[in-house]
């Protein structure tokens, strides 16, 4: 059975101190004022991220040797790289009311990771396997950013839509990336595509080093994921897909592949309260 941390237990104040600095760092991010400053408290924030990130998935402080892994650790690796692309993108141009969404996702998902920090898995089951997990978890920051760049499209469409005001002249204002449609359009395709040829890598990797190879319920989500993505970028190429058609196959195809991984774990650790022979 998987319970909540023990309070009294090194390994969760080990993880406890990173966490609560990542929760203030994403707080801070999410309040009104001087722009850098916002921007300095989202770095302190992601970065303590990142160290909460490792505390939890390695196990450090834990008499248990190994790593440690669940459903919310794999959540918060996923926004943490979400977090990462919007770090190098928001250098180019100004994200002010993404930041504030996305400092609030993070937050969620260290408190998340606090609470149900995953269990250890003292041995792989091959030397192969912990590149199939890397490699799961960055199609799921892939396609998390795809996501965001795709609501970001959708929200810039829907304000371009928008009747005549009263002077009779259309309001169009710029999309909240400060970019053109169709560029943004593209970035949000270039990380789908590039998304689906690393869950492509890891679900072959999978295939090969699995013995024997088990349709379960993370596989047989994984799979019609990676299909609707296929679907995607093949009428994308055949048929030239735009708009709320591609989006709706790119929020299809990232609600499976969460159910896949994330989905079936929060199953086993939070509704069932039990572990898993498998990652």
């Amino acid at each position: 059975m998987i319970l909540l941390p023990r309070l009294d237990s090194p390994g969760w104040w080990a993880l406890a101190l990173p966490s609560v600095l990542a929760l203030a760092g994403y707080a801070a991010a999410t309040l009104r004022g001087e722009a850098h400053a916002l921007r300095v408290g989202l770095l302190a924030g992601w970065v303590a991220h990142a160290a909460a990130i490792l505390v939890d998935t390695l196990g450090i402080g834990s008499a248990q040797p190994g790593a440690r892994f669940g459903f919310a650790p794999a959540l918060s690796v996923t926004l943490w790289l979400v977090l990462a692309v919007y770090a190098v993108e928001s250098r180019l141009v100004p994200l002010p009311g993404v930041r504030r969404v996305l400092a609030s996702l993070g937050a969620t998902a260290v408190l998340l990771a606090l609470l149900f920090p995953g269990e250890f898995r003292p041995h792989a089951g091959s030397a192969w396997a912990p590149l199939h997990w890397v490699l799961g978890i960055a199609s799921y920051g892939l396609f998390g950013a795809a996501v965001l760049h795709a609501a970001l499209l959708s929200n810039a469409e829907r304000q371009m839509r928008l009747k005549p005001n009263g002077a009779g002249t259309l309001r169009q204002p710029p999309t909240p990336m400060g970019l053109p449609l169709l560029r943004l359009e593209t970035l949000t395709f270039r990380f789908v595509a590039a998304g689906f040829v690393v869950l492509s890598m890891a679900l072959l990797l999978g295939w090969w080093y699995a013995s024997p190879w088990r349709w379960d319920h993370k596989t047989v989500f994984s799979v019609l994921g990676w299909a609707v993505f296929a679907g995607l970028l093949a009428g994308r190429a055949a048929f030239g897909w735009r708009g709320r058609n591609a989006t709706r196959w790119l929020y299809f195809g990232a609600v499976l592949l969460l159910l896949g991984y994330v989905g079936s774990r929060f199953v086993l650790e939070v509704v069932l309260k039990r572990a898993s022979a498998t990652m």
